[in-house]
């Protein structure tokens, strides 16, 4: 295994660096830094059309639908550099989750219409997975859409649609017909949240936020052509989706972007006159995690240049999603504890983003640790539970 970087990948690496350095406002990346839910879109939206111009707005994506043609590697490079120069961080629903279902599923009309939208962050996506008693478990959802005339007719309660207060589309499993295998009548149909009958609530998290939401939908009407496929393949669509996810799940980037935060923290805060950085039992801990984040890092490379395994690709995004949830409430855990009784004071996204005012007691190295640390406390269950990530990796990988 080549751990260095060839040449013409640290030429990349440079130019990627020089990008991020000359595009990124001082005000943007200190807002970026702090947010892992803003409450608002516009620095998102901006970045995305920045990189859109530049041709890099969906480094994953095939050359003809818009990607940049970049290696496995040099995805990861930038998607690391982005990290930590604090670059606005594009939505995923858009162009990681249903981008690729439509250029891989949909009609050539489908991708011809929905597809630049996504790419130039002109319309922003609500994922309607999961509904109350269908979580983890997609079989049993119950939102239904029948087919009169020339509309389908959609009926249910979606609920944890990320932002979906943002969102002008949405991407929804709807049940198209009564099987007897329910994953059979499952389809994947595409909406304009603006549609007569669609009610978003946001729902209030643990830590004050508002980013997920409920979504009622009533007697919605949409084109027969909304759906993307053959009716019933919403099943196989969800499962393609769901992998991606749960390989970005494994948010290493982030991760090393908490590294960064928590070093940062342990350099001011002091522990018996010195500061926390320099403690021997605290500096173990970080170097733990470290090792981890680090071994993470290379999991999640081997699946991203498809190298061989002696285990499906589904198990392997389990493994990642589970390893890469359980790192982020590591971090933000170990976060909190640098911080020490500064982190008794919660901060609003609101208050996070008022500017500096130079008072010792509360560092800009303050906010957003706690309201992060309070969130991530989900994210076992979000993307698939960790519990059912168990069970897929145990049928997948072993047959049990």
């Amino acid at each position: 295994m080549n751990l260095h970087l060839s040449s013409a990948d640290q030429a990349f690496r440079d130019e990627v660096r020089a990008f991020l350095r000359e595009n990124i406002p001082a005000e943007v990346a200190r807002r970026s830094r702090i947010a892992m839910h803003p409450p608002h879109n516009d620095d998102r939206l901006w970045w995305n059309r920045v990189l859109n111009k530049r041709g890099w707005a969906a480094p994953a994506w095939p050359q003809e639908y818009g990607g940049t043609g970049w290696s496995p590697l040099q995805q990861h490079i930038f998607s690391y550099e982005s990290h930590l120069a604090h670059a606005p961080e594009l939505r995923w629903q858009g162009i990681k989750l249903v981008g690729p279902v439509i250029y891989t599923f949909a009609t050539p009309a489908q991708k011809a219409r929905y597809l630049p939208p996504i790419l130039n962050g002109d319309e922003c996506w609500a994922q309607g997975f999961s509904e109350p008693g269908a979580g983890s478990d997609l079989v049993a959802l119950k939102t239904t859409a029948v087919l009169d005339g020339d509309e389908w007719v959609i009926n249910g309660q979606k609920l944890w649609t990320t932002e979906g207060q943002y969102s002008n589309m949405g991407f929804f499993l709807v049940r198209t017909a009564q099987t007897e295998r329910p994953q059979q009548g499952i389809s994947m149909i595409v909406l304009d949240m603006n549609t007569p009958g669609v009610t978003v609530r946001t729902i209030q998290m643990i830590n004050g936020d508002v980013s997920t939401c409920e979504v009622f939908l009533d007697n919605v009407r949409v084109p027969k052509d909304s759906l993307i496929g053959e009716p019933g393949t919403g099943w196989a669509q969800a499962k393609f989706l769901l992998g991606n996810e749960r390989t970005s799940s494994a948010d290493i980037h982030k991760a090393f972007g908490d590294l960064a935060r928590i070093r940062s923290i342990a350099a001011i805060e002091q522990r018996n006159g010195r500061p926390l950085i320099e403690d021997p039992a605290f500096c173990r801990k970080l170097a733990a995690l470290e090792i981890e984040v680090r071994t993470l890092e290379w999991s999640v490379l081997r699946v991203l240049a498809q190298a061989p395994s002696e285990h499906p690709v589904t198990a392997c995004a389990s493994v990642l999603k589970i390893r890469g949830s359980e790192l982020q409430q590591s971090l933000s855990e170990l976060a909190t504890e640098a911080l020490g009784p500064r982190a008794l004071r919660e901060y609003t996204r609101e208050q996070g983003f008022a500017d500096a005012d130079d008072d010792l007691l509360w560092p800009d190295v303050t906010p957003g640790v706690t309201v992060d640390q309070m969130y991530l406390r989900a994210c076992t269950i979000f993307g698939g539970a960790k519990e059912v990530q168990k069970n897929i990796i145990a049928k997948v990988a072993f047959g049990f």
